[in-house]
């Protein structure tokens, strides 16, 4: 009771330091990478060989790449959520007061809030290889099959669902919280700027759910048996490919030619004394 009353306090005391973190986070990181990060899962429209490129880019990065995912990924996301969960049970709707817009837009903002944390762990545990622990279908998503592995996880109507609803939520909640934004930083505090940034946010709301929506619909649409042979040939081919360039750089081997004319010129040195002595 007294380490709860003692973060409290501490959370009291600078609120308002941390609630413009809370706000900033979660515009960036959280927001651009949830755009990007959805770009990336609508590229396999353009195909599966398109989405494996860019899986193989983000995992180039190696070891470092757990080191960036909890950096700029988990960590932020951590803090918004548990901000955000603090300052939606500290605050009261207006709703049964007050039935205008923006009241709808604040309680709507804490709602699709709490879908969006809910949604992003279970993202999370259900395709990183973190949820492996928690059963098969977790952890589901394998870099080197990256859009079969991704059609598999989306097989059940359930997932379908839950994505449909987290994606959607996330999303108002990055295009209201745009808006919400502006206001805490001081960007549209007189009305008339409040009406532009409106239409500004309702747009990028918009193009935002586009791109979601065709992240959901590559990801359900998947053909995954004729994706899994075109990812196992590539494999194969890209294996060939390599083998070919180490052979070609081993400085072991020797050509067969220079080897010949090597054992040429040591029977000759060889039979040159013989010739003499006679």
């Amino acid at each position: 009771m007294e380490k709860n009353a003692s973060l409290m306090s501490f959370y009291y005391r600078h609120e308002f330091l941390i609630r413009r973190l809370h706000s900033l986070l979660g515009l960036i990181p959280i927001g651009a990478y949830m755009m990007v990060h959805l770009t990336t899962n609508a590229s396999i429209l353009a195909g599966s060989e398109i989405f494996q490129k860019n899986v193989d880019t983000i995992h180039s990065l190696g070891p470092a790449l757990p080191l960036v995912e909890w950096a700029f990924i988990f960590t932020p996301i951590l803090f918004h959520g548990i901000i955000g969960v603090l300052i939606c049970f500290g605050g009261k709707s207006n709703l049964s007061s007050y039935h205008y817009v923006n009241n709808y837009r604040y309680t709507a903002q804490r709602v699709t809030g709490i879908i969006a944390f809910l949604f992003l762990f279970y993202h999370i545990m259900h395709q990183h290889h973190y949820g492996e622990w928690l059963g098969p279908y977790f952890g589901m998503f394998d870099p080197h099959h990256a859009t079969s592995s991704v059609g598999e996880s989306f097989a059940f109507w359930w997932v379908k669902v839950i994505y449909l609803i987290g994606i959607t939520a996330s999303i108002y909640h990055l295009a209201n919280g745009i808006w919400t934004a502006g206001i805490t930083w001081g960007l549209w505090v007189t009305p008339k700027a409040q009406q532009r940034a409106d239409l500004i946010c309702f747009g990028l709301g918009i193009i935002f759910l586009g791109i979601g929506l065709a992240a959901f619909y590559a990801a359900s649409t998947v053909d995954i048996q004729q994706v899994r042979a075109e990812e196992d040939a590539g494999h194969d081919a890209e294996v060939l490919l390599k083998e070919g360039e180490d052979e070609r750089l081993d400085p072991t081997e020797v050509p067969a030619e220079e080897d010949s004319s090597s054992a040429e010129a040591e029977e000759a040195s060889t039979e040159e004394p013989t010739s003499e002595a006679s």
